[in-house]
């Protein structure tokens, strides 16, 4: 008798623990394909085609001696990272206030959780999750502007010379800048069903099939 009231009592932290290991490995699971098709069929994704399209970028800059164009390109990628690397800062101040005061906002929000757990411990580990969340997105666009302000340099470095800089070395430091960019995105996105998650797990279900969907429609090129 003490066992099934213990396991009762436990149901809602099951329930959302499961839920939630589900939908990282949904995630994890549409990664994975995703990268598969990006190695064995490029131009059939966004990505693999963003990639190959720097390669002719960098080599037309580079030969072409188009200085004005490779600035005022990577200016513009540099000022996107920056901006969302500093919104991830400014929500991970939000969610560490929204800390302070988690008893009272969670009672707010546990009005529509009908499965999940209600315990204040919880909710603040699902913050927690948040916090690391734009914690890797404010990482992942500080070092893509890093990456963008050395392709900045590198591709305006003469052809001529023994310096080691060829088109095939910018290629690959302006193509690690961009992985970085994307890892930040990918954690923007995370944040959706990390945030629908505070009302409960049936919210984090129905908002990761969606962000599933959103993402093939974004990932891959129409036929």
């Amino acid at each position: 008798m003490k066992i099934a009231e213990e396991l009762t009592g436990y149901w809602p932290y099951i329930i959302d623990m499961s839920v939630f290991f589900l939908c990282a490995l949904a995630i994890a699971g549409y990664q994975l394909r995703l990268r598969r098709h990006i190695r064995k069929r490029p131009s059939m994704t966004v990505q693999g085609m963003n990639t190959q399209a720097r390669a002719a970028w960098v080599n037309r800059v580079m030969t072409g001696e188009r200085d004005i164009l490779a600035v005022q390109t990577f200016r513009n990628s540099t000022m996107a990272a920056t901006l969302l690397a500093s919104t991830a800062v400014i929500l991970i101040l939000a969610i560490l206030n929204m800390l302070a005061g988690a008893d009272k906002i969670s009672l707010a929000l546990h009005q529509i959780n009908t499965w999940g757990s209600r315990e204040p411990g919880m909710w603040i580990f699902k913050l927690m999750l948040l916090v690391v969340d734009f914690f890797v997105a404010f990482f992942a666009f500080s070092l893509a502007v890093r990456g963008y302000h050395h392709a900045g340099y590198l591709i305006n470095v003469p052809l001529e010379g023994d310096h080691g800089v060829t088109p095939e070395t910018v290629v690959k430091v302006l193509t690690r800048a961009s992985q970085y960019y994307s890892v930040g995105m990918r954690t923007y996105y995370l944040s959706v069903p990390l945030t629908l998650w505070l009302f409960g797990p049936t919210w984090m279900l129905f908002a990761t099939v969606a962000l599933l969907a959103v993402l093939n429609h974004l990932d891959h090129l129409p036929d």
